[in-house]
């Protein structure tokens, strides 16, 4: 097992945000028992732990090649040889080194991200803000997604290095923005967050 994920243990959305797998797929996946007791419920939420993760990727990949009993199998294999670059159930054989590399390439980053933020019940109460900043980081995956480069935000947001700003969609899919936002008057309700500046020299005049 890779180094990186052997004490490890990953809710379901960061599970689904290191290996790809969407989050309902994870919870299938958990439901059919295919990762034993590699998932487990702690405080009342699903937690995998160690090789699980490389498992729910497995498991994910192979669901249009084998039968549930057959990935079952190989995860099992998995778990009994954590240390294993392939598994086999003649007549295939799974190399697991790609998935291994994958998986933790993301985890790598997701612990990168999270050290990039921090919660202040004082700061935007308690909204997750990259450090020394009152810059929410799920504003800056918002923007991100909708089209908004990393140079037009730095430009924005001229304390934000790039790599907070690359960070901040991997630190959203694992952390999504929770609870209902405050109400907002009509007159500042808007559509999707942008870091575009409207000058009012641009705009035509009125009719």
């Amino acid at each position: 097992m890779p180094i990186g994920l052997a004490k490890e243990s990953w809710s379901a959305n960061e599970a689904s945000c290191v290996t790809g797998v969407p989050l309902k797929q994870v919870h299938r996946i958990i439901d059919a028992g295919l990762l034993g007791e590699a998932a487990q419920n702690r405080d009342g939420s699903r937690v995998v732990l160690g090789a699980g993760l490389i498992g729910l990727k497995l498991a994910y990949q192979l669901g249009t090649i084998l039968t549930r009993e057959g990935r079952r199998r190989l995860i099992q294999r998995l778990f009994d040889e954590p240390a294993a670059e392939a598994v086999y159930d003649e007549p295939l054989s799974v190399d697991l080194r790609l998935i291994s590399e994958a998986v933790c390439r993301r985890v790598s980053l997701l612990a990168e991200a999270k050290g990039m933020v921090e919660t202040d019940d004082n700061v935007l109460g308690g909204t997750p803000c990259f450090k020394g900043t009152r810059i929410p980081v799920h504003d800056i995956a918002a923007m991100l997604a909708n089209g908004d480069s990393v140079a037009a935000l730095q430009a924005s947001y001229p304390r934000l290095t790039e790599a907070q700003i690359s960070a901040a969609p991997i630190y959203a899919e694992a952390y999504p923005r929770r609870g209902r936002r405050r109400n907002v008057s009509p007159s500042r309700r808007s559509g999707p967050r942008t870091s575009f500046v409207i000058h009012f020299d641009d705009l035509p005049p009125a009719s």
